[in-house]
């Protein structure tokens, strides 16, 4: 079971909580679709930052975006100028007009992340940036396992699927140290999927991190 489930949905609810946080049952599809739209706008928009992943709360007249990114002052930017900018780009997503803005609210909030490598979408996006620009694939697993553990992980699993290195035949690689129990739901293992479009196709990239349990 525990290698067919999501382990991120798996552990929803006892150890990890929603990435959305809202109910409108009369406009539950427009606000879903709104949601998916604003996230992977900021998700493609704050790339450079180091962006991880991002939380909407909304109430009746007002919506709460929360970013966790790796580097905030390139979000921020001088004297918060960039925070401006970066709402007035979702105020279209929204397609809120000025008029309306005072009534609905707009919040953004920047969330450094303490520990990049124990972040499993960080460390599968730079393990696919790497296969992209032709890295061997041997060393790039190898010198990612060993920087997640050192960075104080319990464990760390890492799959790569498909044409690896330029084969003609598609492949599975792995690569596991420390402990990475799937089934234990009291474990916090997230999980990220990044695929990685090399020049002779697509190269899966997986990440199972084992988190340290926060003091």
């Amino acid at each position: 079971m525990g290698q067919k489930v999501n382990p991120n949905l798996f552990r929803l609810g006892p150890v990890y909580g929603w990435s959305s946080r809202w109910y409108d049952e009369k406009h539950y599809k427009e606000t879903l679709l709104e949601d998916y739209k604003l996230r992977n706008a900021l998700m493609k928009k704050l790339m450079n930052a180091g962006i991880s992943s991002v939380e909407i709360e909304r109430s009746i007249n007002s919506i709460k975006v929360i970013a966790y990114v790796s580097r905030p002052g390139m979000v921020i930017g001088r004297a918060g100028s960039g925070l401006e900018d970066l709402k007035e780009f979702l105020y279209k997503i929204l397609k809120i007009s000025k008029e309306e803005r005072n009534v609905k609210k707009l919040d953004i909030r920047v969330e450094p992340i303490k520990e990049p490598n124990l972040d499993a979408y960080l460390v599968a996006k730079n393990i696919s940036d790497q296969l992209i620009r032709r890295l061997p694939y041997r060393r790039v697993m190898a010198q990612t396992v060993e920087r997640v553990m050192n960075s104080g992980a319990k464990g760390i699993r890492v799959v790569l699927s498909g044409r690896i290195g330029g084969a003609e035949i598609g492949r599975v690689q792995k690569l596991q140290k420390g402990k990475v129990p799937l089934s234990t739901i009291r474990e916090h293992i997230i999980f990220a999927s990044v695929p990685a479009l090399t020049k002779k196709g697509y190269v899966g990239v997986k990440v199972w991190i084992n988190k340290p349990e926060e003091k």
